[in-house]
C-alpha cells in the first residue's frame, strides 16, 4: 500500500494564514489519503529555502519510500529554485488541490510565480522612481502651494489627510474581512473538534496565528472574525 510523509506549514510573514491554517491542511491531506506514517510541520515563510522540517519530510521519504504530501502547492513554495532542488532530491510529491500535477508542471507554475513576483516589485520600484522624481522636479510650486513635497502623507493637506484617514479605515476594514475569510476553513475544522470558542483561540495560538491586527486570539476575537466570514 502506498504511504504518505505529510508537510504542513503556515506563514508568519502575513501574520495569520495565508490560504489553509494548520487544522485545515490536516482535513485536507486525510479527505485525499488516510495513509500517512509521519508528519512534520513547519512555522516559515514561504520564501526561505532552508526549512529544516521539509528537510527532515524528505529525508524520511528517502528512507521508507513514502511519497511526500502537501494540502496545497503554495505550501512547498514560490520560488523556483526551491522547487528544483526538491525534484532534484527524487522524492514522489503530490498535492492535494493539484493531484494531476507532473513535476514539469509544478516548475513551470512555480517560475511563473516567480516572474510575477518580480514583475510587482519592479512595477513598484518604477512607481516610486517617478513619483519621486516627479516632486522633485515641482518642488518649488509645490512648496508655494503650502504642500511638502517628500513622499507619504505629509505632502498631503488638510483636507487630504482627512480622506486619506478615511480611506485607510476602509482599507483596514477591507483586509480584515479578507482575513476573516483566509481563516474560517481553520475555525471551522477546530469546531468540527468539538472546541469552543476559547478552545479554537488556544488552538490557533499554539499554531502561532495572529490575528488580522497581528495580536494573540481569545474567544472574542474568533467570534468577531466568524462574524465577518
Amino acid at each position: 500500500m502506498k504511504t504518505y510523509t505529510a508537510y504542513l506549514r503556515v506563514s508568519t510573514t502575513k501574520q495569520g494564514i495565508d490560504g489553509l491554517g494548520m487544522a485545515a491542511q490536516e482535513q485536507a491531506i486525510k479527505a485525499y489519503n488516510g495513509n500517512v506514517i509521519a508528519k512534520f510541520t513547519e512555522v516559515e515563510s514561504g520564501k526561505r529555502k532552508d526549512r529544516p522540517e521539509l528537510a527532515k519530510a524528505l529525508e524520511y521519504c528517502k528512507l521508507t519510500g513514502s511519497t511526500l504530501i502537501v494540502a496545497k502547492l503554495d505550501r512547498l513554495a514560490r520560488n523556483v529554485n526551491f522547487i528544483s532542488s526538491l525534484m532534484e532530491a527524487k522524492v514522489d510529491f503530490v498535492c492535494c488541490d493539484f493531484p494531476e500535477a507532473s513535476p514539469l508542471t509544478l516548475h513551470i507554475m512555480s517560475a511563473v510565480a516567480e516572474h510575477e513576483a518580480r514583475a510587482i516589485s519592479a512595477r513598484t520600484k518604477a512607481a516610486l522612481a517617478s513619483k519621486k522624481a516627479w516632486l522633485v522636479e515641482n518642488k518649488e510650486r509645490l512648496i508655494a502651494e503650502g504642500k511638502r513635497w517628500k513622499l507619504g502623507n505629509p505632502n498631503l493637506t488638510s483636507d487630504g489627510q482627512v480622506k486619506g484617514t478615511a480611506q485607510g479605515v476602509k482599507t483596514i476594514k477591507t483586509m480584515a474581512d479578507a482575513f476573516a475569510k483566509r481563516v474560517q476553513p481553520t475555525i471551522e475544522a477546530l469546531k468540527a473538534r468539538g472546541l469552543s470558542l476559547r478552545g479554537v483561540a488556544g488552538e490557533l495560538n499554539k499554531m502561532n496565528v495572529k490575528t488580522a491586527r497581528g495580536k494573540q486570539w481569545t474567544a472574542t476575537a474568533v467570534k468577531n472574525a466568524m462574524a465577518r466570514a
